[in-house]
């Protein structure tokens, strides 16, 4: 499974917009462009599907531009996902409009999928906008509050 090009990139123009004001203030695409280093015909498509989803408002004119339309924590990655690709969908058995599985009427499998699209629904609405536009933590890099831990040595008194 792997997302389109579109999907990935409507994620980091949405992180960009969000780590600006929290997405309060206005941008316009050749800014939001030149800062993710997108193609300018690439964000303005964006632009338009996510306004279409109601994830960004936008304004035409002198001070036009868009913005979040709900705060970063209030938009998760299935929102903006869904925005470009459509319903989540892993297989047709849970796409309502299609039906085209050869096997359908006998498969047994066909009652689980629903429960695993809803696990990878679920796991892409678990994570907001507001975590995807922080810096993240170097990977191993301890807390300061966390001490360093190592294991006793067999023997050793802890």
């Amino acid at each position: 499974m792997r997302l389109s090009s579109l999907a990935d990139y409507a994620v980091v123009m949405m992180s960009a917009a969000a780590r600006h004001c929290g997405g309060s203030c206005r941008l316009n695409a050749t800014q939001l462009a030149e800062e993710t280093a997108l193609p300018l015909p690439t964000v303005q498509k964006l632009v338009s599907k996510l306004s279409a989803a109601g994830l960004i408002e936008s304004a035409r004119g002198t001070g036009g531009g868009f913005r979040l339309a709900r705060p970063p924590a209030a938009i998760t990655l299935a929102d903006i996902v869904e925005a470009v690709e459509g319903p989540i969908a892993l297989t047709s058995c849970v796409d309502a409009g299609k039906q085209d599985c050869c096997v359908q009427d006998s498969c047994k499998v066909k009652p689980h999928w629903n429960v695993v699209n809803g696990a990878v629904k679920g796991a892409l609405a678990g994570i907001s906008l507001t975590q995807l536009s922080s810096v993240p933590a170097e990977a191993g890099a301890q807390h300061p509050a966390d001490p360093i831990r190592t294991p006793a040595l067999a023997g050793e008194q802890v």
